[in-house]
């Protein structure tokens, strides 16, 4: 990838995953007040903005292998995040439109971190 184009792409991935954690937080304010709620909510709301604080933390890293490091961990947040989105689906706490499309949101998400990784760690062992 060209210099400029891989600027701009970790510039648009930053800012979509922002966006991802302030849609997580704006859905976990908006559960219903019960256990199972609260529970999946306070787990979510943790992988789901660490998704994006690993990434900034990557962003920053100071080697190559700091930043393939931090980026795992955003595939880890970004994998759980979407098995919480899936599970509050499937289990009826939160299946209303805004909570199907974050799930989507998340699968992509995880796509192209994880796409991603594999690209940094195949060219890493050339």
């Amino acid at each position: 990838m060209e210099e400029n184009n891989w600027i701009k792409f970790k510039s648009e991935l930053r800012e979509r995953l922002k966006k991802f954690a302030l849609d997580i937080i704006k859905l976990v304010k908006s559960f219903p007040k019960t256990p199972e709620a609260k529970t999946i909510g306070n787990q979510l709301l943790r992988s789901g903005t660490s998704v994006y604080a690993n990434y900034r933390a990557a962003l920053r890293g100071r080697s190559k292998a700091e930043f393939f490091s931090k980026l795992c961990i955003s595939v880890e947040e970004a994998d759980e995040s979407e098995m919480w989105l899936d599970l509050l689906i499937e289990s009826n706490v939160s299946n209303n439109q805004e909570t199907i499309d974050l799930h989507k949101e998340s699968t992509e998400i995880l796509k192209i971190l994880a796409h991603l990784r594999k690209k940094i760690n195949k060219n890493s062992k050339s």
